[in-house]
């Protein structure tokens, strides 16, 4: 059977059915400028122990430790975004990983920091410098004639 299709229903079956060192892969993150200069990477898979960013949302801004990466669900925790529920316990709310940017990456496994400086390594047809890194964390100024 083909691994790719363009019918959505077959499309879904293939993120449902997905081995979980496939649903590790999806579940990555854009990294923030600081990073994407440093590691001439866009973007590199969750774990538990990353500082992510929230870029989108209700939750918009808050920055925290992700505390749980739920493969199954394709969905990430964070420290901090919680919510109340009605009978007052509160609760982690998960996010998905298309909407955090990371911030800091928790580099204590040998062999995820190995992968990390492999792609780094290899050259991209878009390099990301330190001047395209600068642009992004300026604020926009709009211009007065």
């Amino acid at each position: 059977m083909a691994r790719f299709s363009s019918k959505p229903r077959k499309q879904r079956k293939l993120l449902y059915d997905a081995p979980a060192h496939r649903r590790h892969r999806r579940l990555a993150a854009s990294l923030s400028p600081e990073l994407q200069a440093k590691y001439n990477l866009r973007s590199f898979p969750v774990r538990k122990g990353d500082t992510g960013r929230i870029l989108r949302g209700d939750y918009t801004g808050i920055e925290g430790k992700i505390t749980r990466v739920d493969t199954k669900g394709y969905r990430v925790y964070i420290e901090g975004v919680t919510k109340e529920k009605a009978d007052g316990t509160t609760v982690q709310v998960p996010v998905s990983s298309s909407k955090i940017t990371l911030a800091k990456l928790n580099l204590d496994d040998k062999w995820r920091k190995k992968a990390l400086e492999e792609k780094a390594e290899v050259p991209s047809s878009t390099p990301v410098t330190a001047k395209t890194a600068e642009a992004y964390s300026k604020p926009t100024q709009s211009k007065e004639a």
